[in-house]
């Protein structure tokens, strides 16, 4: 691809990380107040960790991130939700982003 979606509208928020939380790279959801936690399989995504240290995890809450996608995912506006692999899939209770990359592992959207 010639062009690049990164950057676009990020935003993150620093939030305390659940003692199951140790990688940055995997969808999270909120666990109770100001915490996060991996997604289980289906969970609406809050959003990505994409730092975790010492107690504390950097989420990207909007923006243009990446995941691991299961199964069919067109293209333009989704559902999403957390997949039991630590990537994403269609659900129709998911949350709704905007799908901009996909070469069928990987899909890339606007969150």
């Amino acid at each position: 691809m010639n062009i690049s979606f990164n950057g676009y509208g990020d935003n993150t928020v620093t939030f305390e990380a659940d003692k199951s939380l140790e990688k940055a790279g995997v969808p999270v959801k909120i666990t109770e107040e100001g915490t996060v936690a991996p997604c289980e399989a289906n969970d609406k995504i809050c959003g990505v960790a994409v730092n975790v240290r010492d107690g504390y995890a950097a989420v990207k809450i909007s923006g243009y991130t990446e995941l691991p996608v299961s199964g069919e995912c067109p293209f333009g506006f989704v559902k999403l939700a957390a997949s039991a692999d630590g990537g994403v899939a269609v659900c129709e209770d998911g949350r709704e982003v905007l799908v901009v990359t996909n070469d069928g592992s990987v899909a890339g959207f606007i969150l």
